[in-house]
């Protein structure tokens, strides 16, 4: 066996100490920029959500003559209402992807009211905590702050 071939056997301790020592460093610095951004993306996905509910609701309205009201919900977009209003033309398959209207990032419905009072309609997630009013991860998004 020659001297090249020892040397080639794997690593010493101190090499996978500073491997060691570089890796947490870096998780260190990492780590807590990604832990807030799920909060963040979850009020995107709010955002989203909204915007494709007012699309829905735009496309009910072109076929029936008006929004659904509150009492009718969000619900007039997947299944056809038996109450009045009736809908004159709704749409087989309903409004809405996949057949269901979608819960909040928090796994809560969204707020409809029809006629709104910020618009037509107001569409509002209440955010993280689940209470109107709040900052941060518990903001309410609303559909009439939307860009």
């Amino acid at each position: 066996m020659t001297l090249s071939a020892k040397n080639e056997k794997g690593f010493t301790l101190i090499e996978l100490m500073v491997v060691v020592v570089i890796l947490g460093v870096l998780a260190g610095l990492i780590v807590p920029r990604l832990m807030g951004r799920t909060d963040e993306a979850k009020q995107v996905k709010a955002q989203v959500d909204i915007a494709a509910i007012e699309t829905a609701l735009k496309l009910y309205r072109l076929d029936n003559g008006n929004y659904p009201p509150t009492e009718q919900g969000l619900m007039a977009l997947v299944e056809k209402p038996a109450s009045d209003p009736m809908p004159v033309k709704w749409h087989e398959g309903g409004y809405l992807e996949k057949g269901k209207t979608p819960k909040d990032p928090w796994n809560r419905e969204y707020l409809y009211l029809c006629p709104g009072i910020h618009g037509d309609f107001d569409i509002i997630s209440y955010g993280g905590d689940g209470a109107p009013g709040g900052e941060g991860k518990d903001r309410d998004i609303k559909s009439w702050e939307l860009e």
